[in-house]
């Protein structure tokens, strides 16, 4: 047998075991995150807190078998650290970037409840001259539904948590002086989710 014959004996081989539902989409979400508290360095007994507001987040989703796939998740975040109502506020923008994955409990891509997670990093970037952006490791969990609309689109809900790793020790948003420092080991958030995805 000829090689390239071998090779197309292959190619037909490798087509025919792979799952059928394996799919790729795209998903763009709108949502509210809440949550998150920071201690002030000068002050350590005074809570500043990150005020709860909207967000929106990107999702490519590429087809691992039937019921699972990876996926590459972006979310965002423009808030503000607010200590007390007579004191400035610290505007902030809080983006996820995280690399996980999606399990379909019912067995099929596109349809019914859903796990979603993924590990990556937390970019905090403050708004306000003389602070600078810090980046930390993080990840998040997450819980969804996915109603098919047409034959390629359909639309999603999620509720999602985000745990970011910080050291206590180390202050954050530090430019020739520290500002604030974290309060304990980690920044937790929730967010909610809604949004439209495209599959093909």
């Amino acid at each position: 047998m000829q090689i390239h014959t071998l090779a197309a004996t292959a190619l037909l081989a490798l087509a025919a075991a792979a799952p059928a539902a394996a799919q790729s989409s795209f998903a763009v979400y709108g949502g509210y995150r809440g949550g998150g508290s920071f201690e002030q360095d000068s002050n350590p007994s005074s809570s500043i807190d990150m005020k709860s507001s909207a967000s929106g987040a990107l999702a490519f989703n590429f087809g691992v078998d039937a019921a699972r796939q990876g996926q590459v998740f972006v979310s965002y975040q423009s808030t503000d650290l607010e200590a007390s109502p007579s004191t400035p506020k610290v505007p902030l923008s809080i983006t996820y970037l995280h690399f996980g994955g999606t399990n379909y409990f019912e067995g099929a891509i596109g349809r019914g409840a859903y796990v979603a997670g993924g590990v990556g990093a937390t970019w905090m970037s403050p708004s306000l001259s003389g602070l600078s952006s810090e980046v930390r490791p993080s990840l998040n969990l997450g819980l969804g539904f996915e109603w098919p609309i047409t034959g390629a689109l359909s639309l999603k809900a999620e509720l999602r948590g985000y745990f970011t790793l910080i050291n206590s020790n180390s202050s954050l948003f530090c430019s020739g002086g520290c500002v604030v420092a974290i309060k304990g080991d980690g920044l937790t958030q929730v967010e909610g989710l809604v949004g439209l995805n495209l599959a093909f």
